[in-house]
């Protein structure tokens, strides 16, 4: 999958040449070292602090230059994009740079929000300005404290390729050797930054600082957290959703430990496969609520579309053009239906926690290291100046590494035994135990004019309230239920947006992408319906309702102009096209499928182009996309989890959706082609983008082959 940027990334920087690895080479290098954790990324520990610039640049006496990095790497290279940014404005060669994750601190709060969190697309668009403004501080001091050293006129200098060099004589001085005395300087107010036209690495592929460790197994995740003495704990929940243990279990023999806690009991032992083993052999009894029932797929189902019918909806918007024309000839009324889904991470939760008379240290694959902190703080007692967080690589964040559960279980069994800890979840337990996206049912009416304008639009979406279990009191609309249907850029002669809550007691959380991936389907579907009803081309009809929206049009032209949308279709294929704008990104996307033997869907190909505004790293930036469409394509083909009177499935991995969690493999992913705009709008997120079109540009295709319609997801369930 090759993505249609203009460059590719140089891997000459610092990769080591002509080497030959034996099998023995490799497997000690991905063993090697396993009894530490390599925090930072680069070379940065081998080199003694220089000069430090407020809490966000380190300049080390060896002239590299370390960024500070508050938000997480779970894979979309927040790392190398902060050094990237850092190293343009500071003036420093990419050869140089080096990043570490940050500690848990308000200092590392996302300036979009005010919080240590890594959610909604927003770190590098949080970070973007405020590293650029610490990047100038500190180059501007250098230049002074470099001026000082040669004794010459700082005007006559400046900073270039990690030196400050004295124009008129060419004489220079390294970073590294003047940081100490630049650092001591006054900050810079207002220091200026580098216009645009001057960029020579932003904008530009980098090699990621993070590969080589991934690629030689010296980069560490938060399941390769050991150290001495360790202990390994085993957590088994109860077996359906709000049960309770009437008692605590007898502790099984072999076992160091049983520990009680919510909902669940965790077996510690000597290593986590014994710990697994011993969990498995526990008797427990549980009390299980009533309620239960309740929490059954078929029964939110139903309760959904009494809802659609008689629930109080909450208008999201209310809205009215009279430059369109409202007359009506064609009209649409469908209904779509999306399920439950979990996050399905790579690396099944953990967290590793040690308590000693001077604090509590966590290691964890988390995305809210500020909520981390104040849960070891809460459960230890102890002060957050004695708590310590250290983030760790994800092998998947998805939405599901917010939440607390798996820390706060962690933590309360160091307390219980006082010995380090590390909690490991089984892949059964995590999907049996997840925050799941909520389910939707969503109603479209719509209708066209004769010049294929939308003379009117009533949607309703029935979906459970995110933010309504996690905020005591919230009342109005939950804007991650509306996300994705409100502020659309098609123009329409009136639109109402209506939700309508739906009170199940189902565990939700924030999925990739959110709302987008619910309503993105909905709304492109029903776009597409209506341009079929209208008999309009789908591209030209979109293109025709974002007449004023030139950007999107832009994204939307782009995306076809790969695929050739006007060519005749290869015999058995067809093309459907999708449109999304969301975290601040215009995203469209076309898929090419066609019908296997079995009547099932087969995507061949996958088109698609973003307009993010400045893009960091274009390479960065188009593999975001691959993944978030190979990530919505396992879900819009077989994902969904069943709930059956409180108990979540399937439990695992499998090729069988309808009994197992299925994902898209090597064999299963199309062709993918991304093509990254930067226009000069304000700088969108991209890490979930890649999401919501998939679906609809999926469903579109298949209806232009078959002539049939899928408005319930997984497609695989409804015969697609």
């Amino acid at each position: 999958m090759m993505p249609t940027t203009a460059m590719t990334a140089t891997l000459a920087d610092d990769a080591p040449g002509g080497t030959v690895l034996s099998r023995r080479t490799l497997l000690k290098a991905l063993g090697v070292g396993l009894g530490s954790f390599v925090v930072p990324v680069g070379n940065a520990d081998a080199a003694g602090t220089a000069g430090t610039f407020g809490a966000l640049i380190i300049v080390h006496a060896n002239n590299r230059v370390a960024v500070v990095v508050g938000a997480t790497e779970m894979g979309q290279g927040v790392l190398s994009g902060f050094a990237q940014i850092v190293a343009e404005e500071l003036g420093a060669s990419w050869a140089m740079m080096d990043a570490r994750p940050a500690p848990a601190d308000p200092r590392f709060d996302n300036p979009l929000f005010g919080a240590q969190l890594t959610a909604g697309s927003t770190s590098t668009r949080g970070w973007f300005m405020p590293l650029r403004k610490a990047a100038a501080d500190a180059r501007e001091r250098l230049i002074a404290a470099g001026a000082a050293r040669m004794g010459v006129a700082r005007a006559q200098c400046e900073a270039v390729s990690g030196t400050i060099r004295h124009r008129p004589s060419g004489r220079s001085v390294r970073f590294g050797a003047i940081a100490g005395a630049a650092a001591a300087l006054p900050s810079v107010a207002n220091a200026p930054l580098k216009p645009q036209s001057r960029w020579t690495l932003l904008g530009q592929p980098v090699r990621r600082l993070d590969l080589q460790g991934k690629v030689t197994g010296r980069a560490r995740f938060g399941i390769d957290v050991t150290m001495p003495g360790l202990l390994h704990a085993a957590i088994r929940h109860a077996p359906v959703m709000g049960a309770t243990l009437m008692r605590t279990p007898a502790k099984p023999q072999g076992a160091i430990a049983l520990v009680p806690l919510d909902g669940a009991f965790a077996v510690v032992a000597n290593d986590t496969w014994n710990a697994n083993r011993l969990a498995d052999l526990v008797e427990a009894e549980w009390t299980i609520p009533q309620s239960s029932s309740a929490l059954d797929t078929e029964h939110v189902r139903r309760r959904a579309r009494a809802l659609m019918q008689s629930g109080t909806p909450l208008v999201a918007e209310n809205r009215r053009d009279a430059g369109v024309d409202a007359r009506t000839a064609a009209s649409i009324d469908a209904t779509y239906e999306l399920p439950f889904l979990s996050h399905v991470c790579m690396e099944p939760l953990n967290c590793t926690v040690s308590i000693t008379s001077a604090g509590c240290t966590v290691w964890a694959p988390t995305q809210a290291q500020g909520a981390a902190k104040a849960t070891a703080a809460r459960l230890t007692g102890l002060p957050e100046t004695r708590i310590r967080i250290i983030t760790t690589f994800l092998g998947g964040g998805n939405g599901r590494k917010i939440e607390q559960d798996y820390i706060a279980q962690a933590v309360r069994v160091a307390l219980a035994l006082r010995r380090p800890v590390k909690l490991t979840w089984s892949r059964e337990e995590d999907f049996r135990n997840g925050y799941l996206r909520p389910a939707a049912l969503v109603r479209v009416q719509a209708s066209a004019n004769a010049q294929g304008a939308i003379s009117g639009w009533t949607y309703r979406n029935v979906s459970q309230s995110i933010l309504g279990q996690r905020i005591p009191g919230f009342a109005g609309v939950d804007s991650q239920a509306v996300d994705g249907s409100i502020d659309l850029p098609y123009r329409m002669a009136s639109r109402r947006v209506e939700w309508v809550p739906h009170d199940s007691k189902v565990r939700n959380g924030f999925w990739r992408s959110v709302g987008h991936s619910i309503n993105c389907f909905a709304v492109e579907s029903a776009i597409d319906e209506l341009a079929h009803a209208a008999g309009r081309d789908p591209l030209a009809f979109r293109l025709a309702l974002l007449a004023s929206e030139p950007e999107a049009a832009a994204v939307l032209r782009a995306a076809a102009d790969m695929a050739d949308w006007t060519a005749a279709p290869v015999q058995g294929r067809a093309k459907g096209i999708a449109f999304s704008s969301c975290f601040g990104s215009l995203t469209a996307q076309v898929a090419e499928v066609s019908r296997t033997a079995q009547g099932r869907i087969r995507v061949h190909r996958v088109w698609a182009a973003i307009d993010c505004g400045v893009a960091v790293n274009p390479d960065s930036v188009a593999a975001q996309i691959e993944g978030g469409i190979i990530h919505g394509l396992s879900a819009a083909l077989w994902g969904e989890t069943k709930l059956t009177r409180g108990a979540a499935g399937p439990a695992n991995f499998g090729e069988d959706a309808a009994t197992t969690h299925r994902v898209a493999k090597l064999a299963d992913t199309p062709d993918i082609m991304v093509r990254v705009l930067q226009s000069g709008r304000p700088m969108g997120g991209v890490g979930e983008p890649g999401v919501p079109p998939v679906a609809p540009a999926i469903a579109n295709a298949f209806a232009r082959l078959t002539g049939r319609r899928i408005r319930r997801l997984p497609f695989h369930r409804s015969g697609g």
